[in-house]
C-alpha cells in the first residue's frame, strides 16, 4: 500500500511548515556578524512556542548542578570517566582542525576514527566538548572546564583562518561537495552535528560566548549550503548519516530565540522514514539503527517547540516499537547496527550474528525516553531508561581505565571487547564519555505543580534551592532491595512527592513515613504520591522487593534471558587468553575465533525459583542447581569474564 505523504497528515494548527521551508532558495553570502542577529527572529518565530506557554511537558528534569550523586557505583563510574577525559592532551584533539585549516599542528594525531585519514575524524571532539560541558554543570570541574575551552578557542581560531563563510571542520570542506554530488562520503553531517551539539553544550552548560559565536558563524554555513538544494536533492542528500542535525538546530532556535535555525533544521526530515513512522507504521526493517535515532529525537523536540502532530506521533511511535518488539533484556535493540527482522522476531534477528545492541543506540533511546517521560509523565519511560542504565551502560565502562565498548552482545559466550586509549574513538567511545558525564540528570523531575518524581533509586541529594527544598537519598540498590529519602529542607506549604513503584516491584512493595507504613498503596508501573507540609527530617522508606523472572523472545519461547528487579543475569565462564585484536580491536566478541560450549538448561517444567536459587552472602548472584553442567549467574554489568544472557531450556 502507497505511504501518505507527511504533508497529507492533519496538523495540530495551520501550519504548512514541510511544503514552505523546503524549497530551494539562493544561497545567502556569508554573514559578518551571524552573533548580530539572536535577538532579530524573523516570520516563522510565531509558531514556534519559545517561551513553552503551552507546550504539552508535564514534567522537566533538574540542572544537573541540582542534583549531587552519592557514594556508589555511579558516582565511580563519573570519576573513572572524568579521569580518562583527564588523559586527553587538548593539542591532540585539535590536531586535525588546525591540519585542516593550515595552522600549526605540533602535537601527534590520534589513531582509530580521529586518524588524519578517517573521514569521520572530529566526531569525538564534538563528544567530548558535550561530555566536559556535562561534567562541569555536575561537578563545577574547572580543570575541564580548562581544557573543553581551549578546545573551543582552537576551533574559533580554525575557523577564522579558513575561507570566512563560517565553516569549520577536522576534514575538509570537499566532504560536504561530495555530500552534495551523492558520492560516497562517511557522514559529513554526522560529525558536524557532533561538533555542533557540542559547542552549544559548552554555551548552556558553562556560559563559554566564544562557543556560540562559532555555532552560529557554522550554522549560518549549514544554512547556505542546505538551502542551494531543491527538497527532491536534499532528501537524496539525507539518506547519508547526518545524526540530529534537525535536534541541534531547534535548539539553537530555543537559545538564541530566532526561527531562522528552526527552518534550517526542518530540512533535515527525512520524509521516507517520518512519514510511516507518523503513521504508525514500523518499517524499520534494513535501517541502520544509530543513524535515524538521533533524528527521532529531533522530532520529539521540534515537537515541543512547535506541537506539530505529525512529529509527536513519529517520536511516540518509534519509542513504542523499539521498546516493545525490538529490544532485547539489557535494553539495547539491532544487530550488526541494523534491524534486520520483522518486530517481534528478536530470536531470529539474534541468531544473525554477535554484534548486538551498538552503544550509541542505548544511549539516544535514553535520551529519547526523557523526551518523552516529561511530555507524558507515564512510567514506561523510566522503566526501560532504568534498563538501559543498569545493565547496557554501567555494564560497558571498564574499571579503573573508563574505557568503553561498542556493542554489547547477547551470544552465549561473548565478553565486551574495550577501545584502547588514544587508538579507537569509535562512535561509542563519544557518546560513552557523554553518558557518564550526566548519571544524574534523571533520578529526579520536577513537575509543573512544584511537585518532585523520585523516578531512580541512586544515592544523591537533591537541592531545589528556589523552593526551599533539599532532600538526600540514601540507597545501595539494587544490592538491597529499599531505599531512603531524608527531607533537610521543606517550605511551611504542602507539596507533593511521587515515587517511582517499577513494574517490576514484587510482593510486599511498599512506603513508610518516619516509620509509619501507609495504607494508600500504588500498583506497580506507577507512583505513588504523597502531598502534605513536609518537614525537616521527615524519613521516607521505600521497599522495593525484587523477583526473579524470565524474559522469553516472543519468537522462540524455548530461548530465554533471567532478570532480578530491573537487573539482568549473566552467566558466568572463563575468559581465557584473548589476543588484543580480540580483546580492544574488534567491535564487538568474534565468536568464531574462540567457540566456548555454553550448556542448554535442563529445566523441564519445574518453576524458575526450584531450579535457580539465590548464593548465600552474594547478593544478587544465582547458581542453577540439578543441570549435567551448573552455572553461576550475576548482573551483566558485573560481568567483565565470558558471559551469556539469552539461554536454551530444554
Amino acid at each position: 500500500m502507497a505511504v501518505a505523504p507527511l504533508a497529507a497528515i492533519p496538523l495540530a494548527s495551520s501550519d504548512a511548515l514541510w511544503s514552505q521551508t523546503s524549497a530551494a532558495k539562493p544561497v545567502p553570502e556569508a554573514s559578518k556578524s551571524e552573533a548580530s542577529k539572536y535577538d532579530q527572529p524573523g516570520p516563522f518565530a510565531a509558531k514556534l512556542d519559545f517561551e513553552r506557554k503551552d507546550a504539552p511537558l508535564m514534567r522537566s528534569p533538574f540542572a544537573l548542578r541540582q542534583v549531587q550523586l552519592g557514594e556508589g557505583p555511579f558516582l565511580q563510574a563519573r570519576q573513572w570517566n572524568a579521569a580518562y577525559l583527564k588523559r586527553l592532551p587538548t593539542d591532540r584533539l585539535l590536531y586535525n582542525f588546525r591540519a585542516t585549516s593550515g595552522l600549526p599542528a605540533p602535537a601527534a594525531p590520534f589513531g582509530g576514527w580521529e586518524a588524519p585519514d578517517c573521514e569521520l575524524r572530529g566526531h569525538f571532539v564534538g563528544h567530548y566538548l558535550s561530555a566536559c560541558a556535562h561534567m562541569y554543570a555536575a561537578t563545577a570541574d574547572a580543570d575541564l572546564k580548562h581544557r573543553s575551552d581551549t578546545v573551543v578557542a582552537g576551533m574559533a581560531e580554525c575557523q577564522a583562518k579558513l575561507a570566512g563563510n563560517g565553516y569549520v571542520s577536522a576534514f575538509p570542506v570537499e566532504e560536504f561537495t561530495r555530500l552534495g554530488n551523492l558520492q560516497q562520503v562517511w557522514a559529513p553531517f554526522y560529525t558536524l552535528h557532533k561538533l555542533m551539539a557540542g559547542l552549544l553544550d559548552m554555551h548552556t552548560l558553562t556560559a563559554n560566548q566564544q562557543s556560540l559565536d562559532v555555532l552560529i558563524a557554522l550554522s549560518g554555513w549549514v544554512d547556505a549550503w542546505t538551502g542551494q538544494y531543491p527538497e527532491e536533492h536534499m532528501q537524496a542528500i539525507l539518506e547519508t548519516e547526518y545524526g540530529g542535525m534537525n535536534d541541534v538546530l531547534y535548539k539553537l532556535a530555543l537559545v538564541t530565540r530566532n526561527d531562522r535555525w528552526a527552518q534550517v533544521g526542518d530540512r533535515f526530515t527525512k520524509k521516507r522514514v517520518f512519514t510511516p513512522l507518523a503513521l504508525q507504521r514500523d518499517q524499520l526493517r534494513g535501517l541502520h539503527a544509530n543513524t535515524h535515532m538521533p533524528q527521532v529525537i529531533g522530532a520529539a523536540r521540534r515537537y515541543e517547540i512547535s506541537q506539530d502532530a505529525r512529529f509527536g506521533n513519529v517520536s511516540e511511535f518509534f519509542w513504542e516499537t523499539i521498546a516493545t518488539s525490538r529490544t532485547y533484556a539489557a535494553g539495547g535493540s539491532g544487530v550488526r547496527e541494523h534491524w534486520e527482522g520483522q518486530p517481534n522476531f528478536m530470536a531470529a534477528e539474534w541468531r544473525i550474528d554477535a554484534s548486538h545492541q551498538e552503544c550509541c543506540c542505548a544511549y539516544n533511546m535514553m535520551k529519547l525516553s526523557r523526551h518523552l517521560y516529561a511530555r507524558r509523565g507515564d512510567e514506561r519511560y523510566i522503566d526501560y531508561y532504568e534498563r538501559n542504565l543498569y545493565n547496557h551502560r554501567l555494564g560497558t565502562i571498564e574499571p579503573d581505565t573508563g574505557l568503553t565498548t561498542y556493542f554489547l552482545s547477547m551470544s552465549p559466550g561473548a565478553w565486551k571487547t574495550i577501545a584502547t586509549e588514544d587508538n579507537s574513538f569509535w562512535c561509542c567511545n563519544g557518546t560513552g564519555v557523554e553518558e557518564f558525564s550526566k548519571l544524574n540528570d534523571t533520578i529526579y523531575f520536577q513537575g509543573a505543580d512544584g511537585g518532585i518524581d523520585v523516578n531512580l533509586f541512586i544515592p544523591s541529594t537533591l537541592d531545589w534551592s528556589e523552593r526551599g527544598i533539599r532532600i538526600e537519598q540514601s540507597t545501595s540498590f539494587p544490592h538491597e532491595a529499599k531505599a531512603e529519602l531524608l527531607i533537610e529542607q521543606a517550605p511551611a506549604q504542602a507539596w507533593p512527592m511521587r515515587i517511582r513503584v517499577p513494574r517490576w516491584v514484587g510482593k510486599g512493595h511498599g512506603v513508610s513515613i518516619n516509620g509509619r507504613r501507609l495504607e494508600a498503596t500504588a500498583s506497580p508501573g506507577s507512583y505513588i504520591e504523597i502531598t502534605r507540609v513536609w518537614k525537616k527530617g521527615d524519613r521516607v522508606q521505600v521497599d522495593l522487593p525484587m523477583e526473579l523472572r524470565s524474559e522469553p523472545f516472543a519468537d522462540d519461547p524455548t530461548l530465554q534471558a533471567f532478570v532480578y528487579g530491573p537487573i539482568v543475569l549473566a552467566g558466568q565462564f572463563p575468559k581465557g587468553e584473548l589476543s588484543s585484536k580480540l580483546a580492544h580491536i574488534e567491535h564487538g566478541p568474534d565468536l568464531r575465533a574462540m567457540p566456548i560450549d555454553v550448556p542448554a538448561l535442563q529445566a523441564g517444567s519445574r518453576p524458575l525459583d526450584d531450579w535457580l536459587k539465590p548464593v548465600a552472602g552474594s547478593p544478587l548472584t544465582f547458581r542453577t542447581v540439578g543441570m549435567a553442567h551448573d552455572v553461576t549467574m550475576k548482573p551483566l554489568n558485573e560481568s567483565w569474564e565470558r558471559f551469556a544472557v539469552y539461554w536454551k531450556l530444554a
